[in-house]
């Protein structure tokens, strides 16, 4: 950072990160203190990057940074402890220290960050002694317990504690003497970059030193410009921000990486070179004689890309090679498409939106679209498609077209026509069903064909075309729609 010259310090508002397991409340905590109904707003709950928010207690700012819980956040976690002079580490009252905990504790101590822990969820129980025990066990020594590490109880839901829980924050951060020059070129960390399709490269950023205007030039060791529009954490334009405001800045002619540096009139240098990206040219079909899945991944910014190329890259296997063609923040546009359509790529989006030209083009060459605003049910999305992948092809698929007799399941009679292949009588059979989303085909159970009638004559086997009645074992009851196919 900018060296700081002492004769023009000033107090400087401490910048808080907030850290736990996923669902231990953190966003909750947050959402209470600020008294804005931003949880509720969050897909699932949860929040997906990084957000910078800024409250006034008793007299003092305070800029807090929420970041998420999920385990494909591991990098965004650890930004947000580098950039931030204290911490809040929550943990459940009813669940205790869980897999990200540990991992926020070890993040905490090898940032040498200063923080203090919250207790959450204390409406539900009160009892303290096994959670206080596992923090000590993680190697967080609290207060009363053999260490110097301040703690509260509190409930992000009935707001108990939280003003305790605060006052805690502003003694730690007067005990770190937060300071700032005034007459020092702006610097601070880029929290979040994003392409917006009107507004252009945007850039979340956190001031720690100077005063940023409007209209200054910020770079960083890879991206920058001139800041042409600057806003608050509130989205009020801003002709100047101090330390420690979080700010939108919109303008920048090259976005820089999430978590660099960035000063106002230098290019700082990179601590160490980072490896030169391979480039990004058709993947071959076949990887050591196995089948290779090709992908496009799009996020809506690019911690959530990050987050998404993290546990998309885990789901592949030396059975089932995964390819990423390409990977970019912003929405799913028809050069996307464009990009996966040579290779007959997938497409993966996370929280960003499909455009109409680029759904119509994907549907004209069957490229496959994956999207979910939560990284929970992407994740599974994705691995359903993949095991689909692994199923035997279908030697034989009928469509159920009515349903006649369902008194006992393991004697259903139903009707249909064969859509692809030949479909057999005495054998074992597959049922699917289209599921609520979208045209996905979803497997519901499996079953028996007892018999199999053209017309009214027994068949041991009717071909692609023909319609059939048949009588099938099965443990739930086939509905019209459903598909019966048998496999190899």
């Amino acid at each position: 950072m900018t060296e700081v010259k002492k004769e023009n310090l000033k107090e400087r508002p401490p910048v808080v990160v907030v850290m736990g397991h996923v669902d231990h409340g953190k966003t909750t905590l947050l959402d209470y203190v600020r008294k804005a109904n931003v949880a509720a707003r969050e897909a699932g709950g949860i929040t997906q990057s990084i957000g910078a928010y800024e409250i006034v207690h008793n007299g003092k700012r305070i800029t807090f940074i929420d970041t998420p819980g999920h385990e494909a956040f591991t990098a965004m976690r650890s930004r947000g402890a580098e950039v931030a002079d204290l911490a809040i580490l929550v943990v459940a009252s009813d669940e205790g220290v869980k897999p990200q905990t540990k991992e926020a504790v070890d993040i905490l101590l090898r940032s040498n960050t200063p923080f203090v822990v919250a207790i959450n969820k204390i409406d539900k129980t009160n009892d303290l002694e096994k959670v206080k025990n596992d923090l000590t066990s993680a190697g967080v020594l609290l207060e009363g317990y053999g260490g110097q590490v301040s703690w509260h109880g509190v409930s992000a839901k009935t707001g108990e504690g939280v003003n305790e829980l605060l006052d805690l924050v502003v003694l730690a951060s007067s005990v770190e003497h937060l300071t700032f020059d005034s007459t020092a070129p702006a610097s601070g960390y880029i929290l979040e970059t994003r392409v917006d399709r009107k507004r252009g490269n945007e850039a979340t950023l956190i001031v720690k030193n100077g005063v940023l205007r409007r209209g200054e030039e910020i770079h960083t060791a890879t991206g920058g410009g001139k800041v042409k529009i600057l806003e608050d954490f509130l989205g009020n334009q801003a002709a100047e921000l101090e330390p420690s405001a979080p700010a939108l800045t919109i303008g920048l002619e090259k976005l820089p990486r999430v978590g660099e540096e960035f000063q106002v009139g230098l290019v700082p240098q990179p601590a160490a070179p980072k490896p030169a990206a391979a480039p990004k040219a058709a993947t071959p079909p076949k990887k050591d004689g196995k089948q290779l899945l090709n992908l496009v991944l799009k996020a809506s910014d690019a911690g959530s890309l990050e987050a998404l190329s993290l546990v998309v890259r885990a789901l592949g296997s030396a059975a089932r090679p995964l390819a990423v063609l390409d990977e970019s923040a912003g929405d799913i546009t028809d050069g996307d498409v464009k990009r996966a359509i040579p290779t007959h790529a997938t497409i993966i989006g996370f929280r960003n939106k499909l455009d109409k030209g680029a759904k119509n083009l994907a549907e004209a060459h069957e490229i496959r679209i994956i999207t979910s605003e939560i990284i929970y049910d992407l994740v599974k999305a994705v691995e359903e498609f993949l095991l689909s992948l692994d199923k035997p092809k279908a030697l034989g698929e009928l469509e159920v077209l009515a349903v006649f007799n369902q008194a006992k399941p393991d004697k259903q009679l139903v009707g249909g026509k064969v859509v692809s292949g030949t479909f057999r009588n005495k054998v074992q059979i597959e049922i699917t069903r289209k599921s609520g989303e979208g045209d996905e085909w979803k497997t519901v159970g499996n079953g028996r064909v007892l018999s199999l009638r053209d017309k009214k004559a027994d068949v041991s086997q009717t071909e692609q075309g023909k319609e059939a009645g048949l009588m099938v074992n099965a443990p739930m009851l086939i509905q019209v729609g459903d598909r019966l196919a048998i496999r190899k």
